[in-house]
């Protein structure tokens, strides 16, 4: 009787694992499209859209070198931290490390692009007011636009010359200027640009004084950027007092614990005080992030 019950026993927990598996077989059977889209995501979409954004950055690169580096990111640099970590007799250490660098170098390529990315637009935008005054005394000096555009590629710095040369260099091979304007709104989608290639769009149709609309143009940036940095003034106000509020209870802790430790060992030591700490956390946590979204003023 007890070599039949061991038998079962056995059985069922063959049975149980069989049906785990097969359970796991048709959930990824069924979601494997989504999962192979999912990788071909994370690697080939990884490099494609680090090299758009190089691109857009004018950066020339090849396209092993990017292989390369979001290979030794992902994959290389975590290897040779677990291989450190293992020798010294950290092997637990070693994994969770390598498994969080895996994570970082996986996940880093793209913030990283996005926020050279967003530097590259907003030097474009600080640039704008020169390039366009430049524009406006050319073409009241006589210039044609194309000129006047060939002088600001001349005269004025990247990012701002680099875009308005592709600008020239399109319209060489082919492409009608409209339609090399609208190609700079695509890759710089400001309201600033939009507004600017806009109102050149619709003077080169019907007529119009250029060089006064880009005086105009010129004003709107002025008052934008005088009103954003105004607002960014309050905005890192509230960003400093809401800073002090929110570490005033660390601080506090940390000086009774000083002065007074055994005041303190309740919080840690007993549930009760356990459970009001974690309270205490929790409200200053929420109060951060209200107090973080009030401040911040979106123009």
């Amino acid at each position: 009787m007890d070599i039949l019950g061991k038998l079962f026993l056995i059985i069922g927990q063959k049975g149980v694992i069989l049906l785990i598996g097969v359970m796991f077989f048709i959930f990824a059977y069924k979601n494997s499209i989504r999962f192979f889209g999912w990788v071909e995501d994370q690697t080939y979409g990884t490099k494609d859209y680090v090299m758009k954004k190089l691109e857009f950055l004018h950066i020339t690169i090849k396209d092993e070198y990017v292989t390369y580096t979001l290979l030794v990111l992902s994959f290389g640099i975590p290897v040779l931290v677990f291989g450190v970590f293992s020798l010294f007799a950290q092997f637990i250490a070693g994994a969770v490390i390598a498994l969080i660098l895996c994570i970082v170098g996986w996940k880093l390529p793209r913030p990283l692009m996005d926020y050279l990315a967003a530097k590259r637009v907003a030097q474009y935008q600080s640039q704008m007011v020169d390039a366009l005054n430049l524009l406006s005394n050319g073409i009241r000096a006589g210039l044609s636009l194309p000129q006047g555009i060939g002088m600001v590629v001349a005269e004025m710095p990247a990012p701002i010359s680099q875009e308005f040369n592709m600008i020239l260099q399109q319209n060489k091979i082919g492409s009608s200027l409209d339609e090399c304007f609208e190609e700079l709104v695509k890759r710089i989608p400001t309201e600033d640009n939009e507004m600017f290639v806009t109102s050149i769009i619709i003077l080169r149709e019907t007529g119009g004084n250029l060089a006064e609309t880009f005086d105009t143009i010129i004003f709107v940036i002025r008052e934008r950027i005088r009103l954003k940095q105004k607002i960014e003034t309050y905005v890192a106000q509230g960003m400093m007092q809401g800073g002090v509020i929110f570490c005033m209870p660390f601080a506090m802790g940390l000086m009774y614990t000083i002065s007074d430790p055994k005041s303190m060992e309740p919080l840690f030591t007993t549930p009760l005080g356990i459970i009001a700490l974690v309270i205490a956390l929790t409200l200053n946590l929420t109060g951060g992030y209200i107090i973080l979204k009030i401040v911040r003023i979106k123009v």
